[in-house]
């Protein structure tokens, strides 16, 4: 009995998310109701709930979780700099005169952006309303437009330093550590954020050459998709370096730090928003009021991580309650082995993205299947960088991608839904290409920790 009640728990959670309400409230509010029966009934025990104030005072505390209002600010601070218009314009000039130049600068400014604020719909958004009307002016087929927009847009969530990459990486940490308790070994092995984004670097790095490779090829057998812009100023070298320096500069200065060990990821990402806001201000970008403006937005978006993650954590706490996880590690052990299983979580989270934010798959999904197949023998670098590619791909797919939501916000009305569904198509097959090939090599994930960290 107790164990279907997590079923119809978990049930509820998703019906009244797609009835509208409010995240933290529906987990929160959900499973303290599901707590109050059980209890009545016998099938729950009240004394779980007294480790909730432990658990929320962990969450309050926690040094990692600091580094997310960090970066949040350093990427909103970019975002209201022009650095991404800057960048687009120095690339444009540089590529803009070949077949295809276009799509390959908005891919490099795509990278650029990602690694600068890990933010990924105001990098859709930016982009839309930067490069569209300059791909559309020079004759881009507006799939390919719009399907490298939304691609590239994307990046920020698999490219360091990545918000998503934070929060997985304290996920996992904290899963792969009750999988080895619940192993019996008890002086587990931990996981950072920083070998997460270490992990990160490669696969990303290999997902921009495929969408290069990609819009090279399109521009080399169609040119008439992908023409070189007839209007393109060029660009000096000076020019082209005092755009592409700064942020250059910031991504070196907040990754190699951790990376070479210099730095924790929360520091890191102190040194990330002190160095945004020096660029914005020699570059005399950002006023007082949206310096006002950035700070607002980043304690918005930090109080509603913080809040789902309250009450993610007491829905966790009441589905271990009824014995949610213990069904979940009988079922996956039904499926036959962890590559079963594996698919099965992986389809699972590509769904879901459907309907949720990674915020909350991350903090709903991830606690409850992590630590059981981290106990199976997979390794936790890997399976981070695998959901984080597979959300990525998530939110490109139509017709409920986030991605393209944000990109059908910002588009001419010249420009039909049906257009950028089908650019975004090669795209997707591009990602699940890089996730196959991310399971037949884990090794492009696992091996620069490795090195950097042992």
């Amino acid at each position: 009995m107790a164990e279907y009640a997590a079923l119809m728990m978990f049930a509820a959670v998703f019906v009244l998310l797609l009835a509208g309400y409010p995240v933290a409230l529906t987990l929160g509010g959900t499973a303290l109701i599901a707590a109050a029966i059980g209890v009545m009934t016998g099938t729950f025990e009240a004394s779980f709930l007294w480790a909730t104030p432990g658990r929320l005072f962990g969450i309050m505390s926690n040094q990692t979780l600091m580094a997310v209002p960090l970066f949040v600010l350093m990427g909103v601070i970019l975002e209201k700099s022009r650095i991404a218009e800057r960048l687009l314009s120095a690339m444009s000039g540089l590529f803009g005169q070949f077949p295809g130049g276009l799509g390959i600068a908005v891919t490099l400014v795509g990278m650029l952006m990602a690694a600068s604020t890990g933010i990924v719909g105001a990098t859709v958004v930016t982009m839309g309303l930067m490069s569209l009307p300059s791909m559309l002016k020079a004759n881009y087929n507006p799939s390919l437009a719009t399907g490298t927009i939304c691609a590239t847009g994307t990046l920020g969530q698999i490219i360091p330093p990545s918000i998503a990459l934070v929060l997985l990486g304290d996920v996992l940490s904290n899963a792969y550590q009750q999988a080895q308790l619940n192993q019996g070994i008890f002086n587990p092995k931990t996981v950072s954020v920083g070998d997460l984004f270490a992990g990160a670097i490669i696969p990303g790095l290999c997902l921009v050459a495929l969408y290069l490779i990609y819009i090279v090829s399109v521009a080399i057998l169609k040119p008439e998709l992908a023409p070189p812009a007839k209007e393109q100023a060029s660009v000096s070298p000076l020019e082209f370096l005092t755009s592409v320096a700064p942020p250059i500069a910031l991504i070196v200065a907040v990754l190699g730090s951790i990376l070479t060990g210099l730095a924790t990821p929360t520091e890191a990402a102190a040194v990330g928003a002190i160095g945004a806001l020096i660029i914005a201000l020699i570059g005399k970008t950002l006023s007082p009021g949206q310096l006002l403006e950035s700070c607002d937005s980043t304690m918005r978006t930090t109080a509603m991580v913080f809040f789902i993650l309250v009450g993610a954590s007491i829905f966790s706490l009441v589905f271990r309650g009824f014995g949610g996880e213990e069904m979940v590690g009988h079922l996956f052990d039904h499926l036959g082995g962890v590559v079963q299983a594996t698919i099965v979580v992986m389809v699972v989270i590509f769904l879901l993205g459907f309907i949720l934010d990674f915020i909350e798959i991350t903090f709903v999904v991830v606690p409850i299947v992590g630590p059981v197949l981290l106990a199976m023998g997979l390794d936790p670098i890997w399976l981070g960088v695998m959901i984080a590619l597979n959300l990525q791909t998530s939110f490109l797919t139509p017709p409920f991608g986030f991605a393209l939501f944000y990109l059908r916000g910002v588009v001419p009305e010249s420009v039909s839904t049906l257009q950028i569904y089908r650019g975004v198509i090669p795209f997707i097959a591009l990602q699940l290409l890089m996730l196959l090939i991310l399971a037949a090599e884990p090794r492009l994930a696992t091996w620069l920790p490795e090195v950097l960290f042992g």
